[in-house]
């Protein structure tokens, strides 16, 4: 299934779980789905060194945006200078994500911060943080990032607490 194209699409470079990915992913995010794999020919095997008929790329779809998983080899690997923020309106949003990105080998990280399997980063973030953060009322604002800065997972509970002085 081709699924819709846009200007701007991320391409995630794994080494082969470009599938096993695109699967997860999908298997996590509700409104996800897969598209067209394609698979290396027998041309280019002196270049890319993949065996003919192997996974190349995946399509898939989260939320609407289109991704690329691309099994490209070994020579890179995710760090956190790039990561996808997951916005959540509850704790029990926030607790589910948390859940399934660190499933299997997934690493938790500071302030909302995880590695999922694959080692993607991926931040789990209350859809109101933003607003707190910069907001006219800078003490509150000071308030929630002292609240959020030493948690792991956030407790959005504590969060807002912070936020409204108490």
């Amino acid at each position: 299934m081709a699924l819709a194209r846009q200007p701007i699409t991320p391409c995630l470079w794994f080494d082969t779980q470009a599938e096993d990915a695109a699967r997860f992913y999908c298997s996590v995010f509700k409104n996800a789905k897969l598209g067209r794999i394609s698979h290396y020919p027998d041309a280019g095997q002196d270049v890319h060194g993949k065996p003919a008929g192997s996974v190349l790329t995946v399509e898939f779809e989260i939320e609407g945006m289109p991704f690329l998983a691309l099994n490209g080899g070994p020579h890179f690997t995710f760090d956190e200078a790039i990561s996808f923020q997951v916005l959540c309106k509850t704790q029990d949003e926030i607790d589910y994500y948390w859940r399934a990105l660190t499933a299997d080998g997934g690493q938790e990280g500071p302030c909302g911060w995880l590695k999922d399997k694959f080692g993607l980063s991926w931040q789990v973030t209350p859809d109101c943080i933003g607003d707190m953060l910069t907001g006219p009322d800078r003490a509150a604002a000071a308030r929630v990032m002292n609240a959020f800065m030493p948690m792991e997972k956030i407790d959005l509970a504590a969060v807002k607490k912070a936020y409204q002085g108490e």
